[in-house]
C-alpha cells in the first residue's frame, strides 16, 4: 500500500479538528479541512466564498428540494449554467479528496470524505463524539460564548452538516456508527488518547502491509 487515508467526521464541539490536528502531527502527515476549499477554488476558479458557503452545508434551494433531487455526478464545464451550483462545488471537492488518497498519506476532516472514499481499500473513517455538556463547556472555551449561544451553535451545526451528509450520500444518517471503522467518545477518554487509539487501529488495519507518507 503505497498510501493511507484518515477521514474524520465530527459532532460539533466534540474536539474532532483538536483530534486530526494532534493525529496529523503525530503520523506527521498533512490534515485537511479548510485548506480542500482553497485548492477547489484554484483548482476551478470559482470564488472561494462560494466553497465556504457551501461547507458541510445546503443553501437554500436545497433545502426545498432535499427529497425530491438528488446530486449528479462528475464536474461540469465552467461554460455551463450549473458551474457553480451546490452539487458541482460538491463535486469539485470531491476530485480533490480522491485525488488526495491516490497519491498521498493524509487525514480529511468532513466533507462527506468516508462515503466518497468508501470503496478505497486504503482508507480509515473515524466518527469523534461527545455527550452535549463536553460540547457545550468545549465551544464556551474555544468561542468564548454564552452556554447558550454554545448550545445554539451546536444545534444549529450539527442539523446542517447532517442534512448535507445525507443528500449527498443518498439518505445516510452521518451519526449511524456503521458508516464508520471506528467511533470514539473524546470525553470519556480525551483527545490525546483518541489520537493513540487511532493510532493502534492503524497498525491493526494494515498490520503487514507497508504504508508509505
Amino acid at each position: 500500500m503505497k498510501n493511507y487515508v484518515i477521514t474524520i467526521a465530527r459532532g460539533f464541539g466534540s474536539g474532532g479538528k483538536d483530534i486530526a490536528t494532534r493525529l496529523g502531527e503525530a503520523l506527521g502527515i498533512p490534515c485537511y479541512e479548510r485548506q480542500i476549499l482553497t485548492m477547489a477554488s484554484d483548482q476551478s476558479g470559482i470564488d472561494e466564498s462560494v466553497f465556504v458557503e457551501t461547507d458541510e452545508k445546503l443553501r437554500g434551494k436545497h433545502l426545498a428540494n432535499f427529497l425530491r433531487r438528488m446530486p449528479v455526478s462528475g464536474v461540469v464545464e465552467p461554460m455551463e449554467k450549473d458551474f457553480i451550483s451546490d452539487v458541482n462545488v460538491f463535486n469539485i471537492q470531491a476530485d480533490i479528496i480522491r485525488t488526495l488518497a491516490n497519491t498521498e498519506s493524509c487525514i480529511i476532516v468532513g466533507k462527506c470524505a468516508d462515503d466518497i472514499l468508501r470503496s478505497y481499500s486504503n482508507v480509515i473513517s473515524v466518527y469523534i463524539e461527545a455527550p452535549r455538556a463536553a460540547c457545550v463547556k468545549s465551544i464556551m472555551e474555544k468561542m468564548h460564548v454564552s452556554e447558550k449561544r454554545a448550545n445554539y451553535l451546536i444545534h444549529t451545526t450539527d442539523k446542517y452538516r447532517a442534512k448535507y451528509y445525507s443528500y449527498y450520500t443518498s439518505g445516510k444518517d452521518w451519526t449511524n456508527p456503521t458508516n464508520y471503522d471506528l467511533v470514539l467518545n473524546s470525553d470519556r477518554i480525551g483527545r490525546e488518547k483518541c489520537v493513540q487509539l487511532i493510532q493502534e487501529y492503524i497498525k491493526i488495519r494494515f498490520s503487514g502491509e507497508p504504508v508509505s507518507e
